[in-house]
């Protein structure tokens, strides 16, 4: 049994417990706020349906369904409840799958739909007026390429699921199988009764982030067969991606259960969680973290501070000085660490606000602004095809040589160097092939050293001549001497990236491996850390989707933001107010938010007036020194 399974009971758990062992068993919705361990709810209700109910399901062939939303989650789930033909714990992408996968024809049809819908729109885009020559020209190739996908899809034998979709292959995307899933669920009954035959019992964890049409396709299937136990658990108010369900409605007969303990704040970051949630839901939390002094639990108050600061040159200097500020007043130098170890993390709202202060806005310019999807969305992970090399050979191979570790580097160059294949050394002297490739291994560590005023285009270059390692095709139209925009998609933003200076990629990299103490609001969801500071600065992010200075006050909200709010629809102080939740309630022991305002007396009147911190912990850059 694990610590979770067999960690004492909450009102909450019992509850559940309380619904699947009722006759039949009633379908239910858990609201439970941050550090409640909604998962530890999940997690002890699949252990008590496998106490109670495991042998008839085995006998009856039927499993237990988990939806959950990260594979990380999936093994955690799995390392607690044990792996067993009893449960099938899956992503929700994969769970689908499982579902509409034997429905060959049904998935046929709706693919060829699909790809109808795509032509459709890149045509009414063709022909609108305003669309340039250029691109014009890409949107011929893309509708013919979807045509010849459109006459290929009679052909495949059999679809299958990958990360992307490539329709004439057989092979459905992520995207793919969220609305084919649905569609299928509401047109065929028959699929309906086979879900609810096959998965009695059905839960889905984070379900204020599940898509919609899934959480209303099993709302469908559980409402036509009272046999189905269907259990949401989740909190609306940490729903922080556009795509997700938000709040899901209860069925007729359908329970609500609520968990409202914490157990993961301090007293003082609870007080500042709860001012947030109240004009939420009002779902207040209790409790807090504690530990257990001479035989007594006692709860940890910990510290919340907020600091208000002007918008200026000193910014990164400014942060550095709450940090040292932070650091004396709670007697923890841990404050001012800057790797992962150090427990802190500072929480900024997009990527390039952590690229500013680390050291590569450069390179985060080149391939995130007025660029193609391809290049923006691979820079957030390093698999953007022009950092590809340098994520997975390059910058390790010069590690592994600066470290002395041969092993490292000889298999690197085994795997990866031109020069050492097996057709290319048949016949030739093998020491002076090793020799140069020594020397070009020598002078790639000294172009990368601190302190070189070697560019992207440098590295690649040298890399290419002397052939240490294989390089991506694309490459080639960009290293020549004087570059020819060739019509490829992000020519300039390729261009701009190789006129980076190396010291950049070293930047990037100890960001993207989370070697940094920067994450993204969006990024640090379900995580928790000792240490937590919020960075608000709405001018640097320009992220419109979310405004802190209308949430917190000091920005006057737009006609359409009135009209929203008048309307009851989301607005942008719903998203952000939920965003901030999510942030603050990360904190374990201590909490700072940092606001950059242009105007610091405006701004601390209506901070203030938001009672969210109370007064005495607000503070000013005269407090830093």
């Amino acid at each position: 049994m694990t610590s979770r399974i067999g960690s004492p009971d909450a009102q909450a758990d019992l509850d559940v417990r309380a619904c699947l062992d009722q006759t039949p068993p009633r379908s239910f919705v858990m609201v439970a706020g941050a550090g409640s361990g909604k998962t530890t709810s999940l997690i002890k209700a699949i252990a008590h349906l496998a106490e109670t109910r495991g042998p008839n399901l085995r006998r009856a062939g039927q499993q237990i369904g988990c939806i959950t939303y990260t594979e990380v989650a999936v093994g955690e789930i799995s390392a607690d409840v044990g792996v067993s033909p009893l449960f099938h714990i899956s992503t929700i992408h994969s769970f689908l799958w499982s579902v509409i996968r034997p429905f060959h024809s049904d998935i046929a049809a709706w693919v060829a739909t699909r790809i109808e819908e795509k032509i459709a729109e890149r045509r009414a885009h063709y022909d609108k007026p305003r669309t340039q020559m250029k691109t014009k020209v890409r949107l011929e190739q893309e509708i013919a390429d979807l045509e010849a996908e459109l006459g290929a899809i009679g052909k495949v034998e059999k679809f299958v699921y990958g990360t992307a979709s490539s329709y004439a292959e057989g092979i459905l995307g992520h995207d793919d199988i969220l609305k084919l899933t649905p569609a299928c669920v509401a047109a065929h009954p028959l699929l309906r009764q086979l879900v609810a035959k096959c998965f009695p019992y059905i839960f889905v964890d984070e379900s204020q982030d599940t898509n919609p049409e899934v959480v209303e396709a099993l709302r469908h299937i559980a409402g036509e067969h009272p046999g189905l136990c269907v259990g949401f658990f989740g909190d609306p108010m940490q729903k922080i991606y556009m795509s997700g369900a938000g709040a899901v409605p209860l069925n007729d007969g359908w329970v609500e259960i609520t968990k409202p303990e914490n157990f993961r704040c301090p007293t003082s970051v609870l007080g500042v969680i709860n001012a947030i949630r109240a004009p939420g839901d009002g779902l207040e939390q209790v409790r807090g973290r504690t530990m257990t002094v001479a035989g007594i639990e006692q709860p940890i108050a910990g510290t919340a501070n907020l600091f208000i600061l002007p918008t200026d040159v000193e910014r990164s200097a400014r942060l550095t000085a709450v940090r040292q500020w932070l650091a004396a007043e709670t007697g923890d130098d841990l404050w001012l660490s800057d790797v992962r170890e150090g427990d802190v993390r500072l929480l900024v709202l997009v990527h390039r606000m952590a690229a500013n202060r680390l050291g590569f806005p450069n390179l985060y310019a080149a391939l995130n602004d007025r660029a193609p999807m391809s290049l923006s969305e691979g820079l957030s992970d390093g698999t953007a095809w022009p950092l590809r090399p340098f994520v997975q050979h390059i910058l390790p191979l010069v590690v592994a040589a600066q470290m002395g570790d041969r092993f490292a580097v000889i298999s690197t160059l085994r795997s990866e160097c031109p020069k050492l294949e097996p057709a290319r050394l048949r016949g030739q002297a093998t020491v002076p092939v090793l020799t140069a490739l020594q020397q070009a291994l020598d002078k790639l560590v000294a172009l990368l050293a601190a302190g070189s005023q070697a560019t992207i285009r440098d590295v690649l270059t040298h890399v290419r001549d002397n052939e240490l390692l294989r390089l991506d095709d694309r490459f080639a139209v960009h290293l020549v001497e004087e570059p020819v925009d060739d019509g490829s998609s992000g020519f300039e933003n390729v261009q701009a990236y190789l006129a980076c200076g190396v010291d950049e990629l070293w930047a990037y990299r100890c960001y993207f491996t989370e070697e940094s103490p920067f994450a993204t609001h969006h990024g640090v969801k379900g995580a928790q850390f000792e240490r937590v500071l919020v960075v608000i600065d709405d001018e640097e992010a320009g992220f419109r989707q979310y405004s802190y200075g209308k949430y917190l006050g000091y920005v006057p909200l737009s006609d359409k933001d009135d009209a929203n709010i008048e309307a009851g629809e989301e607005s942008v102080l719903d998203r952000t107010r939920r965003l901030f939740y999510v942030c603050c309630s990360r904190a374990m022991k201590d909490l700072a938010v940092v606001v950059f305002v242009p105007d610091v007396a405006a701004a601390r009147t209506a901070i203030v007036e938001q009672n969210l911190f109370p007064e005495a912990v607000i503070r000013g850059a005269e407090h830093l020194g």
